[in-house]
């Protein structure tokens, strides 16, 4: 049986820091180069999904976080099970806007015990690569022209983004300055990538 050479990257940062976009980016730059790369996203199109939508993301008020956690826990196995393991086996490239390093970072910052979250998510699939873009907060609330949740003010994303750079500290994400032109971003992205992609010899 040969062995599979998907590639499985995640994109993390604050909300309205691009991610999205420089995954969707990725993705289509990838596409150009031969490259078969699908873009996916957390929380997932699935049922779990579409319930953290509906009764966690939309509500005026927060949900009590040890729910949130465990919700986001059980879409993250939903979307790696139907989703992400289906296209490695493909040997297809998987861009992930957003994956567990979300979790420890906002429920982190709201209170939950670290290694908690890490139990509660430890058949989440280990990413290849995990890409932090950094925008600093006061960056990321000038972008949000969305009316703000109650996580989204200042004291409360900076706590996120502390959560975020411990865990590039740690060595689990490789941080990039997010705070550049959409060009300049996604070109450090790419080549973030292809770095790692050299180093599996999967380019």
């Amino acid at each position: 049986m040969s062995k599979s050479k998907g590639f499985f990257v995640c994109v993390e940062g604050l909300d309205a820091s691009g991610k999205t976009t420089q995954a969707k980016l990725l993705t289509t730059n990838l596409r150009r180069r031969g490259f078969d790369a699908v873009c996916t996203t957390e929380p997932s199109g699935g049922g779990v999904g579409r319930l953290i939508r509906s009764f966690v993301l939309n509500r005026e008020d927060r949900a009590p976080i040890e729910l949130e956690a465990l919700l986001f826990a059980a879409d993250r196995i939903d979307h790696v099970e139907s989703e992400v393991k289906p296209l490695l086996k493909q040997n297809k490239i998987v861009v992930c806007d957003r994956y567990v390093y979300s979790s420890l970072a906002y429920q982190g910052a709201a209170g939950l015990d670290l290694e908690w979250i890490e139990c509660v998510n430890r058949f989440a699939l280990r990413p290849d690569l995990t890409i932090l873009l950094d925008v600093p907060t006061d960056v990321v609330l000038g972008r949000l022209k969305r009316k703000k949740t109650v996580m989204e003010n200042k004291l409360n994303l900076d706590k996120v983004r502390q959560v975020y750079l411990k865990l590039e500290k740690d060595g689990r994400l490789t941080l990039l300055d997010g705070n550049k032109p959409r060009g300049e971003v996604a070109e450090a992205v790419f080549q973030t990538v292809s770095r790692s992609l050299k180093a599996k010899r999967l380019l």
